[in-house]
């Protein structure tokens, strides 16, 4: 074989090479930057509202609502990590935790990390599911903490007895009508409710120890007595790590070709969204029990805002 010989094949393929690579640029470049080599990809999650389980009058967080969505933004291929944006008063430890449970499963299943950023408040269940990230970022102005429990109701046994209403109970198991609120208080249903609460604290605390680890530096008694405090303070004591957006945050740690994909709940082919994704609700309520009881509870989740001025 002559050197002219072997030359020709490679210089025959040169052309068709060049046209190759200028056509997978092409392709590139036309594809959404999620799916484009040259951009780092960092789904988004965002979990938003009380924790807990939805109303018809109040939308919520619950494991329910945002599992399927979680388990699309850990399966997106080729990502760099995912953020939570976080916005929560909190509400339900058990939801807070199972969500917390989940997040952290995903990321040990798929060795990803995982960012949270805060945006108004991430308090009480909502400081717990930022717990499950490896990083917090904060806005200068977020409310963070209230790493604590809390149980609240009203009591009328006086107001009955004055509109001469006889309150009738009838209970098999002597605890069963612990904390009624048209009975009189008793020390024992209260000592009781606190030792359960004392359970449910010390789990937070261990949980946000484990997690934050020697990051923590805040005096422990001031930490996980339920205050709360501005990002700053929350920084200085360890509950979290820096201070930004998500937007910049993220442009500074993976550069700026970084794609930023909100992965919202998934909808049928109707626009509905599927169920199992968010709780479903009638298009039309009847009046009754269950709406008063609804719309308690969205003053209950208007209350919890207000705590920390929102």
């Amino acid at each position: 074989m002559t050197p002219y010989d072997q030359v020709m094949p490679e210089a025959t393929n040169q052309p068709l090479r060049q046209l190759a690579a200028r056509a997978s640029a092409l392709a590139q470049w036309c594809l959404p930057r999620r799916w484009r080599r040259d951009f780092a990809v960092v789904p988004v999650v965002r979990l938003a509202g009380v924790v807990g389980i939805a109303t018809p009058l109040r939308g919520a967080l619950s494991i329910g609502a945002v599992a399927r969505t979680l388990e699309r933004a850990f399966a997106v291929r080729h990502a760099k990590a995912v953020a939570l944006a976080i916005n929560s008063p909190g509400g339900s430890a058990v939801q807070s935790h199972l969500i917390f449970r989940r997040i952290r499963d995903l990321a040990e299943e798929k060795q990803i990390p995982v960012i949270a950023f805060v945006e108004d408040v991430a308090a009480s269940g909502g400081y717990m599911i930022a717990c499950a990230a490896d990083e917090i970022v904060c806005d200068p102005a977020s409310i963070v903490g209230s790493i604590g429990v809390i149980g609240a109701s009203f009591g009328f046994p006086e107001a009955i007895k004055r509109l001469g209403i006889e309150r009738r109970i009838y209970t098999a198991g002597e605890s069963k009508s612990m904390l009624d609120p048209f009975q009189p208080e008793k020390d024992e249903d209260v000592a009781r409710l606190k030792a359960i609460q004392q359970d449910i604290h010390d789990m937070f605390i261990g949980l946000v120890r484990s997690r934050r680890g020697d990051r923590l530096s805040g005096p422990e008694k001031t930490m996980f007595s339920g205050e709360y405090w501005v990002a700053k303070t929350a920084k200085d004591f360890g509950l979290v790590d820096q201070l930004g957006d998500l937007r910049s945050f993220l442009r500074q740690r993976f550069g700026e070709k970084v794609a930023m994909p909100l992965i919202a709940a998934e909808r049928s082919l109707f626009g509905r969204r599927l169920a199992g994704v968010t709780e479903m609700w009638p298009d039309r309520m009847e009046i009754g029990p269950g709406l008063i009881e609804a719309a308690i509870a969205a003053l209950e989740s208007r209350a919890l805002w207000a705590r920390f001025g929102l």
